[in-house]
């Protein structure tokens, strides 16, 4: 049997490194994204009842927050009131109303997430007379997120407010934490935005 060359030891050697180093890349850069989702929670209210334009089979704020999740590999909370709000779109616009005027807190149902765990946090719901509303209040003052390791983001859907005041309340809830540039979009658009929401991550980098 001939001997083999030294250029084909040295070939097969450098086509091994190859193999192994795109396994050892892969595996970090998943290990990256599996980490990054493990630091990242996507709380939302959402509803299906009562909605400007009729009833949904999903909630508009909530096809955002799955846009979010799959794009971050994040962990999902739905802020859920103890009590409903009405079925009916001019019952719970009068009480949102009241409850705004009022600094209402509605109870939420079930405990909160361990915040200690994440570093960024979504918060999104539609938007109430230009701002959150009040159950998702609730939620702010019962979890604490006033560190500057944390970062909070707004998303929100809305028909014709935007983002409302919703940044402005997140600063002012949690000064000490980084407030980043949040997502809009009408809620009769919200089932076909997935690549507006990815391309808004993209740009913070997710």
């Amino acid at each position: 049997m001939k001997k083999i060359s030294r250029k084909w030891i040295a070939m097969i050697a450098v086509i091994i490194l190859a193999i192994v180093g795109g396994l050892v890349v892969n595996n970090h850069h998943q290990a990256a994204a599996n980490s990054k989702g493990k630091r990242t929670l996507i709380v939302y209210f959402s509803r299906t009842r009562g909605i400007y334009g009729g009833d949904l089979k999903i909630g508009n704020t909530k096809r955002i927050a799955d846009d979010i999740q799959k794009k971050t590999g994040g962990t999902e909370f739905e802020i859920r009131p103890v009590k409903a709000y009405p079925n009916d779109y001019d019952q719970t616009a009068r009480l949102a109303d009241q409850q705004r005027r009022s600094g209402a807190r509605p109870a939420i149902k079930g405990p909160m997430p361990d915040v200690s765990k994440y570093d960024t946090i979504f918060i999104g719901s539609p938007v109430w007379y230009n701002t959150y509303p009040m159950v998702v209040r609730t939620f702010m003052d019962q979890v604490n997120l006033n560190s500057s390791s944390k970062t909070v983001i707004p998303f929100t859907t809305n028909e014709g407010s935007g983002l409302g005041e919703t940044p402005n309340v997140l600063k002012s809830q949690y000064p000490n934490a980084k407030t980043r540039r949040g997502f809009t979009v009408r809620g009769t658009e919200a089932a076909h935005a997935r690549g507006q929401v990815n391309r808004w991550l993209d740009r913070l980098g997710y």
